[in-house]
């Protein structure tokens, strides 16, 4: 594309968003959209600098007045409306970088919200973000975001931004090597990004890359977004990071950056733990084991071509990594954590292979150098993720040490994904192998399509196996799940999924996650969402109705099943309430305990409502409500959940949560209360320096945890932490065992990291 073909294309873009707007979907908006969905696929060249850029925050250098402004577009709180306040964003690019400015004025500048220095923070700032699918697939992009404080937040997305049988499309715990410098004045905030093409991985094609751009700004006291290119909200939550929505841009005679990043880590510190002596003679009590730590380990990271990354891993240790968020688990199946360590998150979308809902999976990253939640030591491990043409790849193998009765064990992950007839399906397969030193094997693979035959159709089949030393498998189906889904994915309408599956008693993938085992689902779900008229105060209303259905593979005989109606409501303000009914069928063979009480064997049917409200997310003071209430088993349940946040000053913000749940069985003289607290605190003196405690408190586990966290940030890459962890036993006097400890165990942690790359 010529520089004239260009302007051309910028001038379309402009007096389309310029189009004044009436109530959703008119036959202006519909023009508009054509007109931009048309363009979008056609790369538009985007120039190089003309000479250098300071990266200041003061955006005044030769390059950007010689660069084009993006024309945008309001994405909400009324898509294609009036934009309220002029934003002018612009990107160009040289040799090493890509380049991205935004100056962001507003009438009223000391409504410009700026709420924490804190890293990775979403704190109802003001934002200005630059989203780029760097592989040009249509499905992945990673995602840059600075507030007025020049705050950095990094994220990746997966699956097209879709929420749907695939899990969580948003990475937030990605971490990246780039630069932001803000400013601001009286008409408004400025910001200049800075990013390296080495945290980008791309593809060159006769000297030319090919990606996908999304450039937005968000004006948080008017829950207001512009974007460029116009993106229609039909597609969700997260359409304005779409990556297939992207504006295509090319650019030109891009070099091919090969850094090297080396980060050695040494670490010091101690650790108190209960230990219980149990002598021949005499009673058992318990003492204190006290073990000193001094450790040093090593990561490097490697991009031999533009479209590879090698990451090499010696002795790793994850010990500034926050607590997991404690839960109270209603249910008689196991909870599940999400991967929170750095080492783990380079494009891993890469290694997504869900087998259902939200938590199922071939490949769970936790289940290396972690066991019931102990650590355990990696001996150190390689990785290599990329992309070829349309063929996604990942490579994974980690060694652990031995604990707690364990043999040490090799652990090794191969994914591959081909892109097939258009940008929107692929076909892929999956290997995993856990490998003991005792001869205990583990090995699953799995195969997988995802296709859009239509429209926003897509028809989603896997199938996997698994083998296991310690498992005499009945039958290849036995060891087998075998999974199939239709939806439409869009938020506009009706939309619906459908699925089956049937998992074998004996499939075990000892290096993912699942849930139960030996049985067949069927369910579904219809929706349908209205965007209502610009007077309206109502963004979306819609309405859903869902059914699950588990059926016992042994007996044919039902195991779960659930009907559930809602009614959703979005405010153009930001604030959500939803309101659910929910009917449930369990078939108990085996007693359990719910937070002390008991819920015997029995068919039971039972039925309640919830209730959610969800406060602006763009404010200083946010959270949300959630309130339960109806039968459970052959009693009651009364739940609660309530989770704001607040902001005091861009220094400090305030978290927390509190969760009941009040369980009555009064047909047999049984109750039981659950709580779960939580109070965390940040303090951050500016973007380099920041103090977090995070502290829990469950009556279910009888445990109190402390985990606090002190962070000074060099440059990036390099760091000093120190991490002070503690437990406190809150029921100490258990029947049969001696009286618990006080603590549940202490350490304190001082490790430092420092990056070298040339």
């Amino acid at each position: 594309m010529t520089r004239k073909h260009s302007k051309m294309v910028l001038f379309a873009l402009a007096m389309a968003s310029a189009q004044p707007a009436g109530a959703q979907n008119t036959n202006d908006e519909t023009d508009v959209m054509a007109a931009a969905d048309a363009r979008r696929s056609i790369p538009m060249a985007i120039g190089r600098t003309t000479g250098p850029i300071i990266l200041d925050g003061i955006i005044d250098e030769a390059a950007w007045a010689n660069a084009e402004p993006l024309p945008v577009a309001m994405h909400e709180p009324v898509f294609l409306g009036p934009i309220t306040e002029r934003t002018d964003i612009r990107i160009v690019y040289d040799d090493e970088y890509l380049y991205a400015a935004g100056r962001l004025y507003d009438s009223d500048p000391s409504g410009i919200r700026t709420n924490t220095f804190y890293r990775d923070s979403s704190s109802g700032d003001d934002l200005f973000a630059l989203v780029i699918d760097s592989y040009n697939d249509y499905e992945t992009a990673v995602w840059f975001v600075t507030n007025p404080a020049g705050a950095r937040n990094d994220r990746t997305v997966s699956s097209d931004a879709v929420f749907s049988g695939s899990g969580m499309p948003m990475n937030t715990d990605w971490n990246a090597h780039w630069d932001v410098v803000t400013s601001q004045d009286e008409a408004g905030w400025y910001a200049e990004m800075r990013i390296p093409f080495s945290s980008l991985g791309f593809q060159v094609v006769n000297d030319e890359v090919v990606m996908g751009v999304i450039a937005y700004r968000l004006i948080s006291r008017k829950n207001e977004r512009h974007t460029f290119p116009p993106i229609d909200p039909k597609w969700g939550g997260l359409a304005f990071a779409k990556p297939s929505q992207a504006q295509r841009i090319v650019l030109r005679g891009v070099r091919q950056a090969t850094p090297v990043y080396v980060t050695p880590y040494a670490l010091g510190g101690f650790q108190r733990v209960p230990a219980l002596d149990e002598p021949a003679a005499g009673p058992a009590a318990w003492r204190t084991a006290s073990d000193a730590s001094r450790e040093a380990g090593l990561d490097l990271r490697y991009s031999p071509v533009s479209n590879l990354s090698l990451d090499l891993t010696v002795n790793t240790d994850f010990a500034q990594v926050e607590a997991d968020d404690q839960q109270i688990n209603l249910t008689r199946f196991p909870l599940f954590f999400p991967e929170k360590r750095q080492f783990f998150q380079e494009r891993s979308s890469t290694f997504q292979f869900s087998t259902g809902g939200f938590s199922d999976r071939l490949f769970h990253s936790r289940r290396i150098g972690l066991d019931g939640g102990e650590i355990v030591r990696i001996w150190g491990g390689g990785r290599a993720v990329g992309q070829i043409g349309g063929l996604d790849f990942g490579f994974l193998n980690m060694q652990t040490a031995e604990h707690a009765g364990r043999p040490a064990e090799n652990m090794g992950v191969l994914r591959v994904r081909q892109q097939v007839l258009n940008p929107y399906s692929s076909v892929g397969a999956m290997l995993t192998t856990r490998l003991g030193s005792n001869g205990e094997d583990n090995l699953a693979w799995g195969l997988d399509t995802r296709l859009r035959p239509v429209g926003d159709e897509y028809i989603t089949v896997k199938w996997a196996h698994t083998f296991d030393e310690a498992v005499d498998e009945a039958s290849a189906l036995e060891a087998a799940l075998l999974q199939a889904r239709w939806e439409r994915v869009r938020e506009q309408g009706i939309s619906y999924w459908g699925e089956f599956r049937r998992v074998g008693a004996d499939y075990l993938p000892r290096l993912g996650f699942q849930s139960r085992h030996d049985y067949r689902y069927w369910g579904g779900s219809l929706q349908y969402i209205r965007f209502n008229a610009v007077e309206s105060p109502l963004r979306t209303t819609g309405i859903e109705i869902s059914s699950n259905s588990y059926i016992r593979a042994a007996d044919s005989e039902a195991d779960s099943r659930s009907i559930e109606s809602r009614l959703r409501l979005d405010m153009k303000s930001g604030t959500e309430f939803w309101i659910t009914g929910r009917a449930t069928y369990e078939s108990v063979l085996d007693p359990f305990t719910i937070a002390g009480a008991h819920v015997l064997a029995g068919d039971y049917w039972f039925y309640g409502a919830e209730a959610r409200l969800q406060l602006d997310r763009n404010n200083p003071f946010r959270g949300n409500l959630n309130v339960t209430a109806g039968s459970f088993y052959d009693g009651t349940r009364i739940g609660a959940e309530l989770t704001p946040t607040w902001n005091l000053s861009r220094h400090f913000e305030l978290s927390g949560g509190y969760e009941i749940n009040r369980l009555r069985f009064d047909d047999r003289d049984e109750a039981a209360t659950a709580h779960l607290a939580r109070l965390k605190v940040r303090v951050a003196l500016d973007t380099r320096l920041s103090f977090d405690t995070f502290a829990q408190y469950s009556n279910v586990a009888d445990l109190g945890t402390f985990n606090a966290r002190f962070r000074y940030n060099f440059r990036e890459g390099t760091d000093l932490w120190i991490v002070w962890n503690e437990g406190v036993n809150t029921e100490r006097d258990i029947a049969g065992q001696p009286r618990l400890p006080a603590s549940a165990g202490r350490s304190l942690m001082v490790k430092y990291t420092h990056t070298f790359a040339w």
